[in-house]
């Protein structure tokens, strides 16, 4: 199976940065990583999770929502088995749960659907 656990999180002022790390491991994922695609989500208390974007693990093509798209990027560490959330110019309303995600099967990058998920890290921007 996979496991991905992130970190990163906590409290920033509006108009800061944080980066979140998403750390990969398992048998699954170690033996078919090129077939590997992450995507990065967020749930902020009351509303539905949101999806942000996606990276190709072989490829490193990203993709991004209109909600992450401009201040947000992301980036992957092939030897350290990791992938990473920039977010710059936070804003309150970027205040969520972040999680990380995985799948191992074909899809087109915009799409939302993922079979491993981490337990999520909790951003939380001040105004």
């Amino acid at each position: 199976q996979v496991q991905l656990v992130e970190s990163g999180g906590g409290l920033v002022q509006a108009g800061g940065s944080l980066r979140l790390s998403c750390a990969a491991s398992g048998r699954t994922f170690s033996m078919d990583v090129m077939a590997c695609t992450m995507g990065w989500f967020r749930q902020a208390p009351g509303k539905e999770r949101e999806f942000l974007g996606a990276i190709r693990w072989s490829s490193s093509i990203t993709y991004y929502t209109d909600s992450a798209r401009g201040r947000f990027a992301i980036s992957r560490d092939n030897a350290k088995n990791a992938v990473y959330l920039q977010m710059n110019l936070l804003k309150p309303e970027d205040t969520a749960v972040y999680y990380c995600a995985a799948r191992f099967r074909f899809g087109h990058l915009d799409e939302d659907d993922y079979d491993y998920w981490g337990q999520g890290t909790q951003v939380t921007v001040s105004s």
